[in-house]
């Protein structure tokens, strides 16, 4: 597959070649097609060749991606195949590239396999997130069925304190002070206590 440009600037001829392959793989019952390599032809010669990595669909689909290039931040699908030659010297990057070699109808791409992973940062940082909700959910349930009605452990019992008589003069009140041999302190009549057995 070739897409010629003519003449761009100092090129002459600039021509984009796509060699590509196809394969029959039994384990899937089909034909696959890839990438194999791509070309830039100028000047009527062949100045830079790119090793295309993981581009690759079934036959009957079109393969897309985002980002089809030889720099690193966009995952260099495209690998200079010699270090002697030009390709070293090119940055070569096609957005929102689509291709499709074999079984075209109607001029129209087939239906597309994208090069995106499943496993993109976004997706991975929801799945941790779901998983830390899901350990706290866990464990709010663990306690929950775990938790015991503290109704019937109350226990009311009268207190088993001594408290010495006093004298009637001193019983008007619910609490007074003490005062003797100089210490005053306070007094609760009728003192009761709960205890909680858990």
């Amino acid at each position: 597959l070739s897409l010629k440009f003519g003449d761009v600037g100092n090129l002459k001829g600039l021509v984009i070649r796509f060699l590509l392959t196809t394969s029959y793989y039994q384990l899937s019952v089909q034909n696959w097609f890839s990438l194999h390599k791509l070309q830039l032809l100028y000047n009527h010669s062949i100045q830079a060749t790119f090793n295309a990595t993981r581009i690759y669909a079934p036959a009957s689909y079109s393969y897309h991606c985002e980002h089809v290039s030889s720099l690193q931040r966009y995952d260099a699908l495209l690998i200079p195949s010699s270090a002697n030659d030009l390709s070293k010297l090119w940055e070569v990057t096609f957005t929102d590239f689509q291709i499709q070699g074999f079984n075209i109808q109607e001029g129209h791409f087939a239906y597309a396999k994208d090069c995106a992973t499943f496993f993109s940062p976004a997706i991975l940082m929801g799945l941790v997130m779901s998983l830390i909700l899901l350990l706290v959910l866990a464990y709010a349930l663990h306690m929950l069925i775990h938790l015991k009605s503290l109704d019937r452990q109350y226990e009311c019992k009268a207190s088993s304190a001594y408290f010495a008589q006093m004298k009637d003069n001193d019983m008007g009140d619910e609490k007074e002070p003490l005062r003797s041999s100089g210490n005053e302190s306070d007094e609760l009549r009728n003192q009761q206590f709960y205890k909680i057995y858990i």
